[in-house]
């Protein structure tokens, strides 16, 4: 519990949702250690559905289950696949889980490619560590201005 106060990042994920994940917010004092810790909060999102657990997730259900354990605008930052390319090996048991209509209430999502290229169940552990070790880095950095926050902006200090 002392090292997820005194963390400067706390990563959630990647795992299966509901066996590994969570569990570990439920285990006493984790959770109000988690609530309490000023770290960048981050979750790893799956890259693809795991039968009987969550299939049809998208990113959006992953972060509702985080956050019916954890409270809401908690996570800050949202690591999510955006290789969608090739396929899946027996993709009737399993799909990858996709980027929906996931409000950024917060929540910073982080598109970039992390899947394994041999095995696309899975993350890239080095593809991974480079996402995570830029997040760490640029944690205290302000989110990106987005087009339409600049054209605001812009407007703003035009009149």
């Amino acid at each position: 519990v002392r090292a997820i106060l005194d963390a400067d990042m706390i990563i959630l994920g990647p795992g299966s949702l509901y066996t590994s994940v969570l569990p570990n917010l439920l285990v006493e004092g984790v959770r109000r250690a988690f609530v309490a810790s000023p770290a960048l909060k981050a979750y790893v999102c799956n890259v693809a559905t795991q039968p009987g657990e969550t299939d049809g997730f998208d990113v959006s259900h992953h972060v509702a289950a985080i956050e019916e354990h954890i409270g809401r605008n908690l996570l800050q930052r949202v690591v999510v696949n955006d290789n969608l390319h090739g396929t899946l090996p027996n993709a009737d048991l399993s799909q990858p889980v996709v980027l929906d209509s996931l409000l950024e209430n917060g929540i910073r999502l982080v598109r970039t490619d992390v899947v394994s290229e041999s095995n696309r169940y899975h993350h890239d552990s080095k593809k991974l560590a480079r996402t995570l070790m830029r997040l760490y880095y640029d944690r205290n950095q302000p989110p990106p201005a987005t087009a339409e926050a600049e054209k605001k902006l812009v407007g703003a200090l035009e009149r």
